[in-house]
Parts: structure tokens; sequence; C-alpha cells
């Protein structure tokens, strides 16, 4: 549905999580009966959960916690971790820079060069506790990194930015060809944000085996202020889904994982992205509550200091639990930040779906409702 904005420019309506709620139906279940696992290429998790690459989310013992939890930790390898050797003295003077002055000085500790060899130490430390190996790279850095990436044994490969798509266009470098390089690559490949069902469907037609969906859309986002651009989690989740539908039927079965990746701050949201098709959630700020994240109740992402154009902020999301409360409770409060799973299996049980696949074909509906 379009909307006269003025004469001479029409707009979609379109719809976040906030505008949107699940309804239930008729059978219900008990919650131990719904399974939340969730399987991409030869991996297999009990939770459809990834821990964001955010330096304020993963390190790599929190993505060593996390794949014992079940989930997935997608580790920042242009983070911290892979800039200094002892990083924990620059997370801790992150956390406790003053408001006013923070951008400038985060831009400088991430300043310091990426070292090849903490890459491999990082990812070595993840592979030696036996869990699945994931990092991320931009799509800036992936040619330049990828293969002591994919030397160091990494599972998945995550090539995560604002936004990534299959066609870049420069006069000044030669852009990333993605399909040459996810065909050649061995290991299966998630790239993303994708906000748009044109855009993901040439991703997925690059043989990415996962299209991560948002645009800057986070907590510490100041995307929409900053370049006047917001794709509202709702609809851009359901447009990637009606891609993945139909590039099922362009390439004979192929299925490309829908992942979404921003606006997930409380259960509810989670419970609504894969209502509207998601098979995944990317999440941030909702693990970066935990006592136990490595940004101690404060978060930031990669957007907070670019060189050039800052276009995120460090926020102070609080200390909720520990990582496993966040994810299986108890929880110790009522506004959607712990227990995460618990939450999502108790709104599959009591709509009546059993799996994750078989919930995205529940009713939502309009329902805009915000708390002020």
């Amino acid at each position: 549905m379009e909307i006269e904005i003025g004469r001479a420019k029409r707009g979609r309506r379109v719809y976040s999580f906030d505008d949107i709620a699940v309804v239930p139906s008729r059978r219900t279940r008990d919650p131990e009966d719904v399974s939340t696992t969730w399987s991409i290429d030869a991996y297999h998790f009990d939770i459809p959960v990834l821990a964001a690459p955010m330096d304020s989310v993963v390190s790599p013992q929190t993505a060593i916690m996390i794949g014992q939890l079940g989930g997935v930790g997608v580790l920042d390898l242009e983070g911290v971790w892979t800039r200094y050797e002892n990083p924990e003295p620059l997370l801790e003077e992150i956390r406790n820079l003053p408001e006013g002055g923070s951008t400038e000085r985060m831009q400088e500790i991430y300043a310091e060069p990426i070292k090849p060899e903490l890459v491999t130490a990082r990812l070595a430390e993840i592979r030696a506790s036996g869990v699945t190996v994931a990092g991320a790279l931009s799509p800036q850095r992936t040619q330049e990194l990828y293969e002591t990436v994919v030397a160091a044994g990494v599972d998945l490969f995550v090539i995560r930015g604002t936004t990534v798509s299959a066609e870049h266009v420069s006069k000044n470098s030669e852009p990333l060809n993605l399909k040459k390089f996810i065909y050649e690559l061995d290991v299966p490949v998630i790239v993303g944000g994708a906000a748009t069902y044109t855009a993901a469907l040439h991703l997925m037609r690059t043989g990415a085996a996962g299209v991560l969906v948002g645009f800057g859309g986070g907590a510490a986002s100041t995307t929409r202020a900053t370049l006047g651009i917001h794709a509202p989690m709702a609809t851009a989740v359901a447009d990637v889904a009606g891609a993945r539908r139909d590039y099922m039927d362009e390439s004979g079965g192929r299925y490309v994982h829908v992942i979404a990746d921003g606006g997930l701050g409380t259960s509810g949201d989670i419970v609504k992205a894969i209502s509207v098709g998601a098979d995944a959630v990317m999440l941030g700020s909702a693990l970066a509550r935990a006592s136990d994240a490595p940004g101690a109740g404060w978060h930031w992402g990669a957007e907070a200091h670019h060189a050039q154009l800052p276009r995120g902020q460090r926020v102070h999301v609080g200390q909720v639990a520990p990582l496993e409360q966040i994810l299986y409770g108890p929880s110790p409060v009522s506004d959607g930040t712990a227990n995460l799973m618990g939450a999502l299996r108790r709104s599959m049980a009591t709509t009546g779906y059993s799996d994750l696949k078989e919930f995205q074909r529940v009713e939502v509906v309009v329902a805009p409702y915000r708390v002020d």
C-alpha cells in the first residue's frame, strides 16, 4: 500500500516489530514439546541464535560460552581482539569513557592495525573448545584477510556490513566478487545486511548459505539520523523471506536461511522476527545485557568508531543476568530481556506450533502498540 507523501513522491507503508503481533490459534502445546533447533549447512544448533560480531558482545571466551549453550558466537575479526594482544585494558577504557569524547577516543583505539597472527590465535582458541567457529569481516576487509581466516579453520564465514550488495560499484578499487568468492570457499558464507527483496535475491544468487536482514537498526546505531536511511524490520524480514521463497523456485529447491539482524531488543521481537519469516536471529544488545558480556553493561558496534563517518554510539544497556540466564532463564525481570528462549518456546506453544519452520506460518496482525 503506497501513501502519497506529496504530489511528486509516494512511499510504501512498512512495519517495525512494534507494529505487529502474533495471534493465538485453536491449538496449544506444552512448551516442553516445542523444538527451537536450527541447522545451516552441516551445522546444527539447539537455538536459532547468533551472537553479533561486536566487541561488547563477543570475545573468544563468550563465543565459547554461547556455543556451549547451543548457539553460535560470531567473533568480530576487525575488533580489539585481533588488534591487541591484551585488549582488556582497552575494553575497560571504552566502558569508562565520558559521554562527550567516546567517539573520538574509540576511533583512535580501532586505528591500530589488524594482526593476522591474532586472527589465527583467537579462532584457534575457540576451535580448541570444540564449538562451531564463526568469524566476521566487513566486505572491505574480506579480500585482505579471508585466506588467514579460512586457514585458521573457521566453520561459518560471515561477511557483515551496514549494507552489503552483490553489485558494488567503485572507480577506485576492485570490488569483492561475492559469487566468485563464495564459490571458491569450502565453508558456508552468511552475508548481509540486506533490507529489500531485490537486494536479498541477488545475494542469494551468489551462493550464500544465509542472508542477514537489517540496515543499521540496532540500539547502538545512528544510521537513520546520520544517513536518513532506515528499514523497519518486520517488513524487511518478510520481504527477504519472500525472496527466499522465489529463489527456491528459481534454483530448483536451494534453501537460503534468513537471519534477522537488528531491532531485536526483547524476546517478543525474536518471536515476531521468526513469525514473519526469519530462520534465526543475530543478537547484539540483547546479549550485551549479560553480566559476563565483554561490554559490562555497555554496547557498541563497528559503526560507532568508523574513521570518517561514525554512524553509531556507545550506549548503556545495563546488566540483567548471566548469559545462561539471558538465554534460558529463570528471568529476574518481566520486560522480555531474559529467558529469551523460554519466551520463544512459550509463544510457539501458546500458538500451537511445534518447531521454528511451522511457526513461520503463524497468523500475524498489525497492531501498533508503544509504551511512552
